[in-house]
């Protein structure tokens, strides 16, 4: 005897990803206060560039088409949060950007100083974005150690 699963008509996953994007939001709101990251945290974030409300210059979407990952670590400024979006004040190859970028963008955020790690289901397509490069923003170039330690990966397969 095969039990089929129902299909549920409450949205558990939209729900679980919009509560952990949250919490990226509470920890960058915490940044904000003091526009300077404590002790050795710093932040990857991945996110759509070509996602709704996504504003960040056109040099950088012709060089990351799909999706960009940006670093928060010593060289940022004017970061600024609020319930559905953040902007920040990066520079890439000497040359000072301000992007904004909204939480429903967001597909990955990493603090490798904790080994701290979120990942979001993305909306793209069936096998998601293409890989591509990080960002490259100014700043030193740290290799996360990728142990699987506090790792919360997300990944709800939806049924069409």
């Amino acid at each position: 005897m095969t039990a089929s699963v129902p299909d549920s008509l409450i949205p558990y996953d939209e729900i679980v990803q919009e509560a952990l994007r949250a919490v990226v939001g509470r920890v960058l709101g915490t940044v904000a206060q003091t526009q300077a990251l404590p002790g050795s945290h710093h932040f990857y974030i991945t996110f759509r560039t070509h996602a709704p409300g996504v504003d960040i210059p056109q040099r950088l979407i012709e060089r990351f088409p799909d999706e960009m990952t940006i670093v928060l670590q010593h060289r940022f400024w004017d970061l600024r949060v609020d319930d559905e979006k953040f902007s920040v004040g990066l520079s890439f190859n000497q040359v000072p950007s301000t992007l904004t970028i909204p939480f429903s963008a967001i597909t990955g955020f990493q603090d490798p100083a904790v080994h701290f790690e979120l990942r979001f289901q993305a909306q793209e397509g069936p096998d998601g974005p293409d890989p591509h490069d990080e960002a490259e923003n100014d700043g030193p170039t740290i290799t996360p150690v990728e142990d699987g330690s506090n790792v919360v990966a997300v990944d709800f397969k939806r049924k069409k």
